[in-house]
């Protein structure tokens, strides 16, 4: 039995294991703020640096970027040490990079601190994931990630909105400062909470000198290569758009900042309640058939907020939840799908490395989505529409693309009845 399959500590109390997880949740609640909260905030912090579209994408780019790089590296140290101890140490960081970030007076002070934001952030995620793993045995793990992952709808309901409310009433580095006070406050938690976790440093690791050959079989393999390519391809078709929506509502159609938390809000309701509905219809008429229904019905969102004409807030608000449930209707049967990609023995090194393209591609979406748009002296920006042009069509790319991305056990039996060569 593999090492993922068995526990790295003595069982925990049912009350125990609980407040483990919705403490997990919490501390993947912060991360998440932590990322998406800088776009909304996005018209103020160029205001108050006096900045491009161009150089905001950058700094919102350097968060994921640096987050796929130590997420990529994290998979060649992160098992040599004790779970508990990874955990306080680089969420301690963490919590230092917030606190820097809310106390940059420059764009250079900003931009360094949302890097290091990434580093801690991305060695964080697979911390999380390997605490689950060696925690909750298999025949539960999928309720305890459930679990943990009502993370994001959270993020979306409550803590953006909330960060662009303070945003708009105390300055943009207000959310920041909440954070790092979060922060604080659930590693105080974690202290407690958190058992130490070091079985599986008894396992022999792998040697240096083969870790690296290790990660460039997994990166070469033919199957993996086209997972990656789907990944990077439907992240990096997002991020042209979302970064750039705050400011677009607010220097095109003359939003107030502190509303743009009611237009985020009524997103992240719509897709609390259909996400679930996603998952069950991916499992029952086949992930690629609802990814590609999914991709087709985006599209015309996708045009619509690229091509925003003036608009009363009210319309606003009721129909950005369609660009959200699409959206994330095109995530949820892509990720199903890649879990079924990796021979079982591969497959938690394989979401790392997914993990990081996914990063990487969400950065390079944001910076290349950034190049496209130009502002005005009014603060006005143009080119978005363009944006959203380039985003269909790597959704176009995506919905074929997906036909090539087949799971192992398809792969294993094509080659077993395959003829000799």
């Amino acid at each position: 039995m593999s090492s993922s399959d068995t526990h790295s500590a003595a069982p925990l109390t049912p009350g125990r294991e609980r407040a483990l997880l919705w403490l997990l949740a919490l501390t993947q609640f912060t991360i998440i703020v932590d990322f998406m909260v800088m776009m909304p905030l996005g018209p103020q912090i160029m205001h108050a640096f006096s900045i491009t579209p161009a150089a905001f994408a950058a700094a919102v780019s350097a968060y994921s970027w640096c987050a796929g790089i130590s997420g990529l590296l994290a998979a060649t140290y992160v098992d040599r040490f004790d779970r508990r101890t990874m955990m306080l140490v680089v969420y301690a960081l963490f919590a230092l990079s917030n606190l820097v970030c809310a106390m940059a007076t420059n764009y250079h002070a900003l931009l360094l601190s949302r890097a290091f934001a990434g580093l801690t952030g991305g060695v964080l995620n697979s911390v999380l994931l390997a605490i689950i793993g060696d925690v909750i045995p298999p025949q539960r793990r999928g309720a305890a990630m459930g679990l943990v992952m009502t993370s994001f709808s959270l993020a979306a309901v409550a803590g953006v909105p909330l960060g662009v409310v303070l945003g708009a009433h105390y300055g943009w580095s207000s959310p920041f400062f909440e954070l790092v006070l979060l922060s604080g406050l659930i590693w105080a938690g974690a202290c407690k909470v958190v058992p130490t976790l070091t079985a599986h440093i008894r396992i022999p690791p792998v040697p240096l000198s083969r870790t690296l050959p290790e990660l460039w079989s997994l990166l070469r393999e033919p199957s993996h290569v086209r997972g990656f390519i789907l990944t990077a391809i439907v992240m990096g078709s997002h991020m042209l758009i979302v970064p750039f929506i705050s400011p677009t509502f607010v220097g095109n159609l003359g939003v107030e900042p502190e509303n743009i938390s009611l237009i985020y809000m009524a997103g992240g309701f719509a897709t609390f309640f259909t996400s679930r509905l996603v998952g069950r219809l991916s499992d029952r008429y086949g992930k690629r058939r609802v990814f590609q229904v999914a991709a087709l019905c985006s599209l015309p969102p996708v045009l619509f907020i690229t091509h925003l004409p003036q608009l009363p807030l009210w319309c606003l608000i009721v129909l950005f939840p369609f660009f959200m449930v699409s959206g994330n209707s095109r995530m949820i049967p892509v990720q199903a799908l890649l879990t079924t990609v990796p021979e079982p023995r591969r497959r938690g090194a394989f979401m790392s490395v997914n993990s990081a393209v996914q990063q990487i591609a969400t950065g390079t979406g944001a910076w290349i989505g950034g190049l496209t748009l130009s502002t005005s002296d009014t603060g006005r920006i143009s080119g978005y529409g363009v944006n959203g042009w380039l985003c269909c069509a790597c959704i176009v790319l995506a919905m074929w693309w997906i036909g090539r991305v087949s799971p192992y056990a398809a792969m294993s039996k094509g080659q077993a009845v395959a003829p000799a060569t």
